[in-house]
């Protein structure tokens, strides 16, 4: 391409995930085809999220205050807590309209491979939040892949030591499946039919 102006805008559409070049190159001309007024909007939503959205400080989820929706919820129960990869698995979950808790995003699951620890995932505060008391359940709510169940497996170890009922989605989600590509339906009922979380040591 002779635009410098276009190769840059491709570049960094390209950079986006799932994104390749001759895709990005689609999306920056039909871009490019619209208004300064309608452009600017789309700039600017993501300036706007860039400097505005926040992470819950109880849970971990998205939110556009200190402490998300679901959290300052009074009709949600608080002794329950869903334990997630991350925000996508709070929507998926949340879409089905089954789960009456709250939750606690980790930011990730253990893998050695892409050299992700437990010191890098939101456990140290879950732990913390467990051993305050009142809490009565939690569920494991992880993709039924290796690098889930190893942090299920980690967790689990983490809090078998404390008064709480320890359970986790039944196999209704496909093994090897990650939760927020599973279809609304048997995610709510590996959410409603949920089982005590077993550790084979």
């Amino acid at each position: 391409m002779k635009s410098n102006y276009l190769n840059r805008a491709v570049e960094q559409m390209a950079s986006l995930p799932g994104i390749g070049r001759k895709t990005a190159l689609r999306l920056v001309l039909q871009l490019q085809r619209r208004t300064k007024e309608e452009i600017s909007a789309f700039a600017s939503s993501f300036l706007e999220m860039s400097e505005h959205l926040k992470s819950c400080k109880s849970c971990g989820n998205i939110s556009d205050n200190d402490t998300c929706e679901i959290c300052l919820n009074e009709s949600r129960d608080r002794k329950l807590i869903c334990v997630v990869e991350d925000i996508r698995d709070v929507m998926a979950i949340e879409s089905t309209a089954t789960f009456k808790g709250v939750y606690h995003v980790l930011g990730g699951i253990i893998s050695p491979m892409d050299g992700i620890g437990p010191s890098d995932l939101n456990i140290s505060s879950l732990v913390d939040k467990i051993s305050l008391g009142g809490i009565h359940e939690v569920v494991f709510a992880l993709s039924p892949t290796m690098e889930g169940d190893t942090t299920s497996f980690y967790l689990h170890k983490k809090l078998k030591f404390f008064p709480i009922q320890i359970t986790t989605i039944t196999r209704g989600v496909s093994v090897g499946t990650e939760l927020q590509y599973a279809d609304e339906l048997s995610l709510g009922r590996s959410i409603l039919y949920r089982q005590p979380f077993h550790l084979s040591d």
